[in-house]
């Protein structure tokens, strides 16, 4: 995780330099500073702190992974890394679902977008509870 808390601190304080750049230069140009840019890159500047953060924070609290350290090989990364459904249609509902909602959002029809939302509400779940429907194997059977 060291590393990429190191990744996300370096982009975001990248994107908090180009803000002020940003508004420095656009304010030299045209006399005034252009607000929506240097809004949208602090803003992203404090998405990316936050990441960052949130890796810092847990990078404290687990043992160094094999990629955070100087001496570790490929080899100890191998393994299992989990399960993935090998043929799920749920994530194309989401991605319909969305669209739906996001066409409700361009045409500003609420009951589209309510619509949309509540199907991608549905399909989320559906896709999250998929391998746990159907006949429970439990030790009392």
């Amino acid at each position: 995780m060291k590393t990429e808390y190191k990744i996300f601190v370096g982009v975001a304080a990248f994107l908090f330099a180009a803000s002020a750049l940003y508004g420095f230069w656009t304010h030299g140009e045209t006399g005034q500073t252009e607000w929506i840019g240097v809004v949208a890159l602090i803003m992203s500047g404090l998405l990316c702190s936050m990441c960052g953060g949130f890796f810092w924070f847990v990078s404290r609290r687990i043992e160094l992974r094999p990629e955070d350290r100087e001496d570790g090989e490929i080899a100890e990364g191998a393994g299992e890394i989990g399960f993935f459904s090998p043929g799920s249609y749920w994530p194309f509902g989401i991605a319909l679902s969305a669209a739906i909602a996001a066409l409700g959002l361009v045409f500003w029809m609420w009951w589209l977008i309510g619509a949309g939302l509540i199907m991608v509400i549905f399909s989320a779940c559906a896709m999250q509870f998929e391998y746990y429907s159907g006949t429970r194997h439990t030790a009392e059977h």
